[in-house]
Formats: C-alpha cells, sequence, structure tokens
C-alpha cells in the first residue's frame, strides 16, 4: 500500500506563456493530481499557489523537475504535509470592504480577524479608480472561516466599529 503527499507550493517568476503549462506538465509527469490553486499576475511577476496530491514515492520525481524550473529563474517554495491540512469546520461568511485608499486599512481588518479567531480561506485585494469620489478606492473581498462558537453577527459588530474608524464599508453576508 502506498502512501499520499500533500503538497502545497508557492511559484513566483516573471510573467510568460506557457508557465501554468509547465507547472502542469511537471505535477502531471510525477503522477501528481492538481488538486487546486489561485494564481494572478501582480506588477509583471507571476505569483501562484498550489495544492497537489502525490504518491510519497514520486516526490523526488516532481522535486526534480521543480529543480529544472528553478534553474530557469522560477521561485518554487514546496510545504508537505502527508496526511494534508484537516479542514476548519466553522460557518463560512464572505466581507466586502470599501474604503477611501490609505494605509494600514487591511491590518485594521485583519487585527478584528484575528482577534475573534477568524481564518481567512481566500482574500483579494485591490486599489481602483475612485472616479466620481475622487481619489483612489481600497477594495477586499473574502471568504472567511468562522470559529465553531462565533456568531457572524457578532463578528459584524466588531467589523462596524472598525469601519467607523477608518470610514469604511464593511459589509458580511452568509
Amino acid at each position: 500500500m502506498s502512501s499520499q503527499s500533500h503538497l502545497v507550493f508557492t511559484v513566483i517568476a516573471q510573467d510568460r506563456p506557457g508557465l501554468v503549462e509547465r507547472l502542469a506538465d511537471a505535477i502531471a509527469s510525477a503522477g501528481g493530481n492538481w488538486v487546486e490553486s489561485s494564481m494572478a499576475r501582480l506588477g509583471g511577476e507571476f505569483a501562484g499557489i498550489v495544492s497537489v496530491d502525490i504518491e510519497t514515492g514520486s516526490l523526488a520525481d516532481l522535486h526534480g523537475h521543480f529543480d529544472a524550473m528553478i534553474a530557469d529563474g522560477i521561485a518554487i517554495t514546496v510545504r508537505s504535509d502527508p496526511q494534508g491540512a484537516a479542514a476548519s469546520s466553522g460557518p463560512k461568511v464572505h466581507m466586502d470592504v470599501m474604503s477611501r485608499d490609505h494605509p494600514g486599512i487591511l491590518r485594521a481588518v485583519t487585527q478584528v480577524l484575528t482577534a475573534h479567531g477568524v481564518s481567512i480561506d481566500h482574500l483579494e485585494t485591490t486599489v481602483v479608480s475612485g472616479s466620481m469620489q475622487g481619489g483612489d478606492m481600497f477594495k477586499a473581498t473574502a471568504d472567511l472561516r468562522l470559529p465553531d462558537d462565533l456568531a457572524p453577527a457578532r463578528l459584524s459588530e466588531a467589523l462596524e466599529e472598525t469601519a467607523a474608524d477608518l470610514m469604511a464599508d464593511i459589509t458580511l453576508a452568509d
């Protein structure tokens, strides 16, 4: 009976065509299964995070493919867990944040989340032109996982206090 390993790795490289195909080929060639990923072009760089399941005996083969990619200037950082990460079981909520852009917005919001034991499953942020309001606007969307004993209404109240201090709109939805 063979054992499975679960890998999560990040990849950062100068953006160019074929990067994702090269990653997919390396994983498939080593017999791995691409489970999930999130990738984006940020500031001219390609950045991604990928989750893979692979036979433990095939890890050396996959690392060999990664070594060749690293030699070509593609930065790869790998973490592994033979059993895979246990999924959190608490309620899920979605959060939207909108504010005039200024330093410290994400820090203030994440301090509230941390103080309440909330995990971030997914986070995206951007700064966009404010058009009619004038000035840039900070936008964030996040999928959150609450601890079992935290009611979404209680988190919403705590975020409302921070929103008032930031002069921001922060909304939660199930």
